[in-house]
């Protein structure tokens, strides 16, 4: 693997942070995409959203799916007020072959060395959260044979370090500073969210994986997040979403 990975997690259907991801990225060298699930969801543009996502994984890209992806072709029962009232929204938004795209996307996917899922390699199915040191060592555990690990789910940035016996290390990233990631241990990187930050910044997250030369790059992307959270609004969407998209929390 000889790649720049950008990799997106919790998109949201939030075009404008996807955007200004995407165009960060291509500028520092991107050469192939991860989409670490939650495409849709929370946002007004689900449509747009899914298309370049499709576009992208045509290209070469991993796709796999999140929580709310799965939700469009099936329950929302365990969803909040909101994300309910928007995924029931955005199934009105995609055509067949968009709510296809993301029904039949896989829960993980594994390319030589680097492990990508939406919630934890444990039990990714039931939508965990890599929320401590605790759940990272489970997540470790399910993937022994991945020496990076890259998940979304939480909307906030954190790197975890397997240092052999006992709980990972637990790490805060700084936007912008390169870390060595070398396979001398393991490593898994929770990216922070694309379309929904949750940590007081209501800028765009995004990290970049260089395999060659082993490091992760965390960045923190400012976009035209008052045009988001006003395309929200004018969907009729829960307001306290387009809340969350101008404050950050």
């Amino acid at each position: 693997m000889d790649e720049r990975i950008a990799l997106l997690a919790d998109v949201h259907s939030n075009l404008e942070a996807f955007e200004a991801c995407l165009a960060h990225a291509r500028e520092r060298g991107a050469t192939q995409y991860a989409i670490l699930g939650d495409i849709v969801g929370y946002g007004a543009d689900p449509a747009a959203v899914v298309d370049r996502v499709i576009a992208l994984r045509a290209a070469g890209a991993v796709v796999v799916k999140g929580n709310h992806d799965e939700a469009v072709a099936g329950s929302t029962s365990y969803f909040a007020d909101a994300a309910r009232d928007a995924i029931d929204w955005t199934r009105g938004r995609l055509d067949a072959g968009q709510r296809a795209f993301l029904d039949a996307l896989p829960l993980f996917e594994q390319r030589g060395a680097a492990f990508f899922v939406h919630a934890s390699a444990h039990t990714p199915q039931k939508w965990p959260y890599i929320d401590g040191s605790e759940a990272a060592r489970r997540c470790f555990e399910a993937a022994p044979h991945a020496t990076w690990t890259f998940a979304g789910h939480t909307h906030t940035a954190r790197l975890y370090a397997h240092l052999g016996a006992g709980r990972p290390s637990t790490f805060t990233p700084v936007a912008g500073s390169v870390i060595p990631v070398g396979r001398h241990r393991r490593w898994l990187g929770v990216v922070g969210s694309t379309g929904q930050a949750r940590d007081g910044n209501p800028s765009a997250a995004y990290a970049m994986f260089d395999a060659k030369a082993e490091t992760l790059v965390f960045h923190r992307i400012a976009y035209d997040h008052e045009r988001t959270a006003a395309k929200i609004r004018a969907a009729g969407l829960p307001a306290v979403l387009a809340w969350r998209i101008e404050t950050g929390a």
